[in-house]
């Protein structure tokens, strides 16, 4: 299995960081967001059990801080029952393949990803015209080419459920990217955003360094159907969260994420959506 496995000719470590990288905040007793670099992953399943499921697989390079940061909080030799992606993006996937081998584990993603995952199609070139600051300027460096996870790679099942992660269900919320999802558990209303919306303005250098907090759309850089997007936060706004992880930026809950959720539906148009960019 492990011959197939391959990431684009384009990957490599992004020498980008924030004061959050290194940084875990437990968000529910099962629930915990880590920062690597500038982007997040989430262990979901309580303290020392045998029953966790990874959302995302941070940066390229990363693995041997995912597998350390694991075994401090389920114990050595822990793994997970699966890894569920929110998206492909380079960010989100940098060290898939090496977890993969250590743990030998399935993932998923939504079908309409399985073409970026597969090595059959590359993502859109990221958008360094885009309005926005230093790291819209630096997004062609950022790897877009399709990594083959062959077998390893399973699409989500059609009927919402999560594999490995009873209570929780999934949530096509595409726009800034065809395929990407969300996870929502209505028993406590935890939603689980991934790049739907984040909460710090990912385009900004100087706003990625210091993690300043405000709910956002998704980076500029790397999406592209922005109706799309619009739709997917609505929907998200629908399900009344009480909790948020999102894929940049600090975890948010309570009246914050109410009212900063419906200010960004509200004005989706003037806050998200870039004023120029070639998705535009």
């Amino acid at each position: 299995m492990d011959e197939e496995l391959s990431y684009g000719s384009d990957y490599k470590f992004i020498p980008a960081t924030s004061i959050s990288s290194g940084v875990g905040i437990t968000v529910a007793p099962d629930v915990y967001c880590h920062t690597i670099q500038i982007v997040n992953i989430c262990l979901i399943g309580e303290p020392d059990s045998d029953e966790f499921v990874l959302i995302d697989a941070g940066m390229p390079g990363s693995a041997d801080d995912i597998i350390t940061l694991t075994e401090e909080r389920y114990g050595p030799g822990s793994r997970p029952k699966a890894i569920i992606l929110t998206h492909g993006h380079f960010d989100h996937i940098g060290a898939i393949i090496e977890l993969i081998k250590h743990w030998q584990v399935p993932v998923y993603a939504h079908e309409l990803e399985m073409p970026f995952l597969t090595g059959k199609t590359r993502y859109p070139e990221p958008d360094s015209t885009v309005e926005g600051g230093m790291v819209a300027k630096m997004s062609p460096m950022f790897p877009n080419e399709p990594i083959n996870l062959g077998t390893s790679v399973q699409p989500l099942p059609s009927d919402g459920s999560c594999p490995e992660l009873p209570g929780f269900r999934w949530i096509h919320t595409p726009g800034h990217s065809p395929g990407h999802v969300s996870f929502f558990r209505e028993e406590d209303r935890m939603l689980i955003a991934g790049d739907a919306f984040i909460t710090v303005r990912q385009d900004s250098l100087y706003k990625v360094l210091t993690q300043q907090e405000e709910i956002n759309g998704p980076p500029r850089y790397l999406t592209t159907d922005w109706q799309a997007a619009w739709e997917s936060v609505k929907k998200l706004q629908n399900l009344q969260p009480s909790s948020a992880v999102t894929g940049h930026g600090a975890p948010i809950s309570g009246e914050p994420l109410t009212s900063g959720l419906k200010n960004l539906v509200d004005n989706f148009d003037k806050l998200a959506i870039p004023d120029y960019g070639k998705y535009i």
